[in-house]
């Protein structure tokens, strides 16, 4: 009699990944976020640049609540994706495989990117 395998039900909230896996999910989710948000980052960039009163009805979306956190967002997306790819470049190379080397990276990508972007939030 053949054996029956029972199906096996993850919980995604109970498996404890590693940093690096978490860092992982978040560069790929970021990717998505990026692609999303082309049609958007290009509708605002064509109606700023059509006529004075287009620019001015992007500044004023950007610095409503709304919109900075979209920018916000955006920041963080690209920043995040940026450093998490030089990551994976280094990596590929053979730099930062190590154990204690690549948490460590991970954790500068994880953190880095929202603090950086919190920055170039404050200064736009």
């Amino acid at each position: 009699m053949p054996s029956q395998q029972k199906p096996v039900f993850l919980n995604l909230l109970q498996i404890r990944l590693p940093i690096a896996g978490i860092m992982s999910i978040i560069h790929r989710a970021s990717g998505m976020l990026m692609v999303l948000l082309i049609p958007l980052s290009i509708y605002l960039l064509d109606l700023s640049l059509s006529n004075e009163p287009g620019f001015a009805a992007v500044g004023s979306l950007l610095h409503s609540t709304p919109g900075s956190s979209i920018l916000f967002l955006l920041l963080w997306v690209l920043l995040h994706h940026l450093y998490s790819g030089v990551r994976y470049l280094l990596i590929d190379v053979e730099i930062g495989v190590e154990r204690p080397a690549y948490r460590y990276t991970a954790w500068a990508v994880t953190l880095l990117a929202p603090l950086t972007a919190l920055l170039l939030w404050g200064m736009l």
